[in-house]
């Protein structure tokens, strides 16, 4: 049987005049892209063009929601009522349905960013209460979680639609959560590294810890950060060895 496999990136993060990441060449790589909403990066303007683009370009649109961190850019960790935080989710998948429709397409998928993807990846009740806000308003989205971690659990628990991934530029943990950021060697900028360690997961069907450890998941979708200097060369780096492998490169659920 073929394997096959998306690429996604998180994208949409420049505020107003401010620029982050170069989407336009991404997004000639990837197969879905998943697009700030406005609270811990990106504005109207920056949606929307970001929404077009991914259009054109046949590229899986989904919403990226945050903490409402701008400052921070949604990497600090928020004790905020769960309550507060669905409607906050919900508020965002609202804002991203909304510009998707204006720019031809549609939210097909969510994934959590940042700190609250991490808080939501080892807390399976939280991860519940950030993905029923996200079906409450979209019942057909697809939840995309970090694999083998509570936010698949919590996915599993929904009895949703779900895709696992994994990350082309972060070390993991060996209970498959991501390396620290504020540790040597969590973020991998290294594009001739990424792209094989990631074509050997795939074919192994397990996440490959910094420890050596293999622990077997689904693997749906890569994640390519946006934000880094080396975004475009990993990405390209990361498709061209999955490919020589063998493994198929297409847009979950396609």
């Amino acid at each position: 049987m073929t394997l096959t496999v998306d690429l996604n990136a998180d994208m949409g993060e420049s505020f107003g005049p401010w620029k982050m990441g170069n989407d336009a060449a991404l997004l000639e790589v990837i197969t879905s892209a998943n697009i700030a909403c406005g609270f811990h990066a990106g504005d109207p303007d920056v949606m929307m063009a970001t929404m077009m683009a991914a259009v054109q370009n046949g590229v899986g649109i989904g919403a990226h929601p945050g903490f409402h961190d701008l400052q921070g850019f949604g990497r600090y960790r928020m004790n905020i009522p769960a309550a507060t935080l669905a409607n906050q989710v919900r508020y965002q998948v609202g804002a991203a349905q909304a510009m998707a429709r204006a720019a031809g397409g549609q939210v097909r998928h969510l994934k959590l960013h940042g700190a609250l993807a991490n808080m939501a990846a080892e807390d399976e009740g939280l991860a519940k209460a950030c993905y029923e806000a996200a079906l409450s308003v979209a019942p057909d989205i697809i939840i995309m979680t970090l694999a083998a971690t509570a936010q698949q659990r919590a996915a599993e628990a929904l009895n949703c639609a779900w895709v696992g991934e994994i990350f082309a530029d972060r070390a993991y943990n060996d209970d498959a959560t991501l390396v620290d950021r504020s540790l040597p060697g969590a973020v991998i900028h290294d594009a001739a590294l990424a792209g094989p360690r990631i074509a050997q997961m795939v074919q192994e069907g397990a996440i490959i810890t910094e420890s050596g450890k293999r622990i077997p998941t689904k693997i749906d979708t890569i994640c390519l950060h946006g934000d880094t200097p080396e975004a475009v060369d990993i990405a390209q780096s990361t498709r061209a060895a999955l490919e020589a492998a063998g493994v198929t490169v297409r847009a979950f659920g396609t």
